[in-house]
């Protein structure tokens, strides 16, 4: 792992300016086949780089993420770029944050040539998968149901096989996403008659 003189880290949050076919086909899925998509309101699907290293100012940063095809398309889609804990992610007040990254690949080494050769310095970049989701009410147990598929009944967004799933508290952290593997969420004891 690269350690900097000066770390940084930079979130670039990108959506899609029209409708998202995948989000839209996730939420009617959540509503009407699980326990816990029953409350949901709105789910939405952002995809959330993270750049670590020595960083220009905001201006330049903008501006080296816009000319770039690695990050996004401003022709379709937008990008929310947050450099501290402290700036709000685009997310509204009420919605809850799920980042999920790939086990093997979330590191984007072409996006890091790129950098390296737009700027002569070296960063990492890391890409996952944003959810925001918004419930009629307060849905902390939800958010956990829907997160993590442990079957035909509890969980959409991860696939516990081949990514894993981070739930933002009232804060996202920057930075969110990482080489470490977040602990599983327990799974819930069920008994059979008798107790056993």
């Amino acid at each position: 792992m690269v350690t900097w003189r000066n770390p940084q880290v930079a979130q670039a949050w990108i959506e899609l300016v029209s409708d998202d076919p995948e989000a839209v086909s996730a939420l009617a899925v959540a509503r009407a086949h699980l326990p816990g998509g029953r409350g949901l309101k709105g789910l939405r699907r952002l995809r959330v780089f993270e750049i670590r290293g020595a960083l220009p100012p905001r201006d330049q940063l903008e501006s080296l993420l816009h000319r770039s095809t690695q990050f996004y398309n401003p022709h379709k889609e937008r990008c929310a770029l947050r450099l501290a804990e402290t700036e709000s992610p685009p997310l509204s007040p009420g919605e809850r944050a799920v980042v999920v990254e790939d086990r093997e690949g979330a590191r984007r080494g072409a996006a890091e040539r790129w950098w390296q050769h737009e700027t002569g310095s070296a960063v990492e970049v890391r890409e996952g998968t944003a959810w925001a989701l918004e419930f009629e009410e307060e849905g902390g147990e939800a958010v956990d149901d829907l997160a993590l598929v442990r079957g035909r009944r509890h969980g959409l967004l991860c696939n516990p096989h081949s990514q894993h799933c981070r739930v933002a508290g009232k804060r996202v952290p920057v930075p969110w996403l990482s080489d470490e593997e977040p602990t599983p969420p327990r799974r819930r004891r069920t008994t059979t008659r008798g107790g056993k």
